[in-house]
């Protein structure tokens, strides 16, 4: 039996992009662009309507921006992934994208079969984390020093079993759920049960926000 299409709502204040990019996701029979609003403002309401299982999220937008719009989206009960498609990548904004609980950070000229491949990949529960976003995450925490973040991201790994400890650092390197089993001798389904366990004790919402952890915490090497 076939999966039900991924269900899409484009997140945009230009109305040509919206329109490209409905155009482009439509061509694909296993997605399904269910709606798309103008601003960050309309997004609760539009994600009440239409249910999508992913949001496109652009970051500057007039009212709410994009980066307020997914902290108000992954603080719901059931939140959609989101991915930021934007044209600004300072490591500022990938990092407030980040913390607030995006799982993926796209620019805009990325090519159609790429942010394809990122929808699939973030609703099957694995983030859309570039090696050029990896490294700028890595990088700014690397020269953020020492400070009280770094200190409550080490007393909270301290928590962990040294099993969750090691999936929580290969999470942090960007590895997949199937890439953390074969380091780990784990099957693909204990490794996502140890992921879970990882968000519960950690109270955090998807597996980016592990990886900034672990980064935030420098032991990720």
């Amino acid at each position: 039996m076939d999966s039900p299409p991924i269900r899409v709502l484009i997140v945009d204040d230009d109305a040509l992009v919206r329109a490209g990019l409905s155009m482009m996701l439509s061509n694909d029979t296993g997605l399904d662009v269910v709606g798309d609003v103008a601003d960050g403002a309309e997004v609760v309401a539009a994600v009440n309507q239409h249910r999508p299982d992913v949001v496109l999220m652009d970051i500057r937008m007039p009212r709410l921006d994009g980066l307020a719009a997914t902290e108000l989206l992954r603080a719901r009960r059931d939140p959609p992934e989101i991915i930021i498609l934007t044209t600004f990548d300072t490591d500022d904004h990938i990092m407030r994208a980040m913390r607030a609980g995006a799982s993926g950070f796209l620019l805009k000229h990325t090519p159609p079969p790429e942010i394809v491949r990122a929808i699939r990949q973030v609703a099957a529960g694995e983030p859309m984390m570039s090696p050029a976003v990896l490294r700028k995450m890595m990088s700014y925490v690397a020269d953020s020093g020492t400070d009280p973040r770094q200190a409550r991201a080490r007393e909270l790994l301290g928590r962990l079993s040294d099993g969750e400890r090691a999936v929580a650092a290969l999470v942090g390197r960007g590895r997949t759920n199937s890439e953390i089993g074969a380091e780990l001798s784990l099957s693909v389904a204990t490794v996502k049960a140890y992921v879970s366990r990882l968000l519960t004790k950690l109270e955090l919402n998807n597996r980016v926000q592990i990886a900034l952890l672990v980064h935030d915490a420098a032991l990720d090497g």
